[in-house]
């Protein structure tokens, strides 16, 4: 084909950039784009594939899922402006977790007569915007609106190359339909990329200087949130965490930095270790402590790495760095690594070791025995968790938990095992970063974990048709409690002896009478199983999980928890 409409150029260009999937939810702006489909499909040309999702907050989560498990960032075109607002907490979410996404959506025609592509139907006045970008301008590292066809290719590579860019992020491109329309020459779409990302390494001066307060540091602190990179770094994390004798907190973690068994891991809250630090090794941490419960000692040194360490995205953050280093996890964490190493073991490493392993051990059991508590008054979180996860031991797993599963009590090992929400908060994450997840790995099994009141804004019914329409056999796990329970406990923080604490019905935060979950799941032809009794969890599972690898296809447990 050597011409072809700009829209038809998208695809074959996406591919050459080496995008997979692109998650679309189309409308009246599409013609262009699904004509060029249609006119490559009938000339064999190798496309990434084009997945209909019937809701764009899906397709973000989807995106966002199959990145986490790959490594490979997708595409999603929304439809207009409308679509783009559906699209707007994913693009939240994912530039919170730094995660790049190529985002798409038609804008609707400016002309109203005379050009081929011209408004046609009413929505082509109601939908026009002055500023379609500014849905998502604060959630994009980059964002343009398509002027000429022949920039189509060009633009595709600047955006593919800056959302790939330290630090990475979604990026966004709008495309009138007019432009769409017209020709473009289509000899080069197959070329490679024309610009390359940037990776940022950290600046070896201050990886230095990070060097030499860890070296001497007496009491040292890690706090981890958002993993280490890679799965060579996390092997190698463990190994020298150990051979150092470093503690490591993963406050608030939505990836994981250290098996939740490592003898250095000393849980999610870093408070009585803060308390005592000297040196702080702050690992890609939006919030790496509560600056209201946990103090830092006089005098300690706080080091920040990550993509963003200083997080300028953000207008309020002033967690102290007197060490700031930029750049990918997975390659400054190597660096500083090898260069601790070189130099002589610290004398107060051995007793350190010693020490941190005996609070492993004594943490687990503590752990262990909290979730086989006394469960006469009904399940509860930390019940659900270990279950799951020793359901989960010795296979290939994700699990995605959104005020859900708890890390912990729920074992985890290798680095892709957990997920948890972005701190973002945009509520619907879990269910299809699962699907997403799934698709880049069928082999893996993926679990979305989640209260009721995230699986409600998860689209649940528009989920249970992309995993049934894809062949995607995830297990959900519904926690419901019939409540907001992070609201409820964010109430009784601020307010734990107020009158809403008080109250046999906290105000606003009740989610009853609550939908019977099991029937949106069974629409979309799903096993299920309600949940009540303590004694039926782990055999409910095992059976949810048996129809996962042996049935392919979705599981969902809607598991009536106590409340928090």
């Amino acid at each position: 084909m050597s011409r072809m409409t700009a829209g038809g150029a998208i695809f074959p260009r996406l591919k050459a950039l080496g995008v997979d999937y692109v998650f679309a939810n189309s409308g009246t702006d599409f013609p262009p784009i699904i004509e060029g489909l249609a006119e490559a499909a009938a000339n064999g040309e190798d496309l990434p594939c084009a997945v209909v999702i019937p809701h764009e907050h899906a397709a973000m989560g989807m995106a966002h899922g199959y990145y986490l498990i790959s490594g490979r960032p997708q595409a999603v075109m929304m439809h207009t402006n409308v679509g783009l607002a559906n699209g707007a907490i994913g693009a939240i979410n994912a530039a919170c977790e730094n995660i790049p996404v190529l985002m798409m959506s038609g804008r609707t025609p400016v002309t109203e007569a005379g050009r081929f592509g011209a408004r046609t139907v009413p929505i082509g006045w109601g939908q026009e915007m002055r500023d379609q970008t500014a849905l998502v301008r604060e959630a994009s590292k980059w964002d343009y609106e398509l002027r000429y066809p022949e920039q189509i290719s060009g633009l595709l590579d600047r955006a593919h190359a800056i959302a790939n860019s330290t630090p990475k992020g979604p990026v966004y491109l709008s495309l009138p339909r007019e432009v769409l329309c017209e020709d473009v020459e289509a000899s080069s779409l197959s070329d490679p990329a024309t610009i390359r990302p940037s990776l940022g390494a950290g600046d070896p001066s201050a990886i230095a200087e990070a060097v030499a307060l860890l070296a001497g540091a007496e009491h040292p602190l890690i706090i981890s949130q958002r993993g280490v990179g890679s799965d060579a770094v996390f092997e190698a994390f463990g190994a020298w965490v150990e051979r150092h004798g470093l503690p490591v907190a993963s406050w608030w973690a939505t990836h994981l930095s250290l098996p939740t068994d490592h003898p250095c891991h000393i849980g999610a809250d870093p408070g009585t270790a803060l308390a005592k630090a000297d040196v702080v090794l702050v690992i890609n941490s939006l919030a790496p402590w509560w600056p209201d419960r946990h103090k830092l000692s006089e005098g300690a040194k706080v080091i920040n790495i990550g993509p963003d360490p200083v997080f300028d995205r953000f207008p309020v953050r002033m967690f102290r760095s007197d060490v700031t280093i930029q750049g990918e996890t997975a390659l400054i964490l190597p660096a500083l690594m090898q260069a601790v190493d070189g130099l002589p073991v610290n004398a107060r490493a051995s007793a350190r070791r010693a020490s941190l392993a005996e609070g492993s051990a004594r943490r687990l059991s503590d752990e262990r025995a909290a979730a086989l508590a006394d469960t006469a008054k009904g399940i509860t979180k930390a019940q659900v968790s270990h279950a799951l996860g020793e359901a989960l031991q010795g296979e290939c797993f994700s699990v995605f938990s959104e005020l859900g599963a708890q890390l912990g009590p729920l074992a985890c090992r290798e680095r892709l095992n957990w997920f948890q929400e972005p701190h973002s908060g945009g509520l619907g994450w879990s269910f299809p970063a699962a699907l997403g997840a799934q698709l880049a790995d069928p082999d893996r099994i993926c679990v979305a974990t989640l209260g009721d009141g995230s699986y409600m804004f998860a689209n649940p019914t528009v989920c249970h048709q992309i995993a049934e329409a894809l062949d995607l056999p995830i297990l959900i796990v519904i926690l419901n409690n019939a409540e907001w329970g992070a609201v409820r406990q964010s109430v009784s923080q601020l307010y734990p002896e107020g009158h809403a604490a008080r109250a046999n019905n906290m105000p606003l935060t009740s989610l009853s009478p609550v939908p019977d979950f099991t029937q949106t799941a069974k629409a979309s032809r799903a096993w299920t199983q309600e949940v009540t009794d303590p004694d039926e969890v782990a055999g409910a599972i095992e059976d949810a999980l048996r129809v996962v690898l042996e049935e392919r296809r979705l599981a969902l447990l809607n598991i009536r928890v106590l409340p928090l």
